[in-house]
């Protein structure tokens, strides 16, 4: 079926040209006329566009013009029409972070992959946690910590020694970034409806930044986080090569 297909492209080359390319071969929309959104780039591009265009209520489909493309498709410029009508479609909810600074600014943003707090000098941060308001550790000494949707499990969380999440578990994994004390601990497995909360122990002496999908916030002392089910983003896949399938396959890599 016809399509009104807006064309978002990242800034590198190989991007604006594959979107010149296909915008004449299958015409020029903004996203707010279109059906349609295809992000032409990399991971971090695909993100930002869904963050860019969240309130349009659009599917994103993506094809890599990057370097890993986890969230992309193969890039090609014939039957895209026909691609567009077959592809599958994963819904991820976002995080909402909360943070409260030294100063007492309060800055919210949104998280398709993850929010993370790292420490921001040379000292190891000290970190309280909290689950649904209860006290679950009184202290993690650690570089850092994060909380991770399912698609976002495959990312930095992963890198971190955190577990991949089925794209369907109503689960968030809570993951140390380097934990020196307790030296054992390895993260854990939250409900979807937790309510996680960081508190920075001596945040003068060993300051912490937050960060959601790198909107970095500096001097923290605070960080709520929950998952956010009233947005829902629709990111959409060639048949077979689906999220579910991806964090599969991932797993035997």
């Amino acid at each position: 079926m016809p399509r009104k297909i807006a064309f978002l492209a990242s800034d590198t080359a190989l991007s604006q040209e594959a979107r010149q390319r296909l915008e004449a071969r299958y015409g020029v929309h903004a996203p707010e006329q279109a059906d349609v959104i295809v992000a032409l780039g990399g991971d971090g591009f695909m993100l930002q566009t869904m963050h860019a265009t969240q309130a349009l209520g659009l599917s994103v489909y993506g094809m890599n013009r990057g370097t890993v493309g986890f969230l992309m498709n193969a890039y090609a410029e014939d039957d895209l029409i026909e691609r567009l009508d077959r592809a599958e479609a994963a819904v991820v909810n976002p995080l909402h972070m909360r943070a409260t600074t030294t100063e007492g600014q309060v800055v919210e943003a949104l998280a398709i992959n993850e929010v993370s707090l790292l420490r921001a000098g040379p000292q190891a941060a000290k970190l309280r946690i909290l689950v649904d308001g209860r006290l679950r550790m009184e202290e993690l000494v650690c570089d850092g910590a994060l909380l991770c949707t399912p698609a976002g499990s495959t990312a930095y969380n992963y890198s971190a020694h955190g577990p991949i999440l089925p794209i369907g578990a109503e689960v968030l994994a809570l993951t140390a970034v380097a934990a020196f004390r307790p030296r054992r601990w390895r993260g854990a497995l939250l409900p979807k409806t937790a309510v996680v909360r960081f508190d920075v122990i001596d945040p003068d002496k060993r300051p912490v930044m937050a960060d959601a999908d790198s909107r970095s916030v500096a001097n923290v002392v605070s960080v709520e986080i929950r998952s956010e089910p009233d947005i829902a983003h629709r990111i959409l896949f060639d048949p077979g090569h689906g999220l579910d399938e991806r964090l599969l396959r991932e797993q035997f890599t």
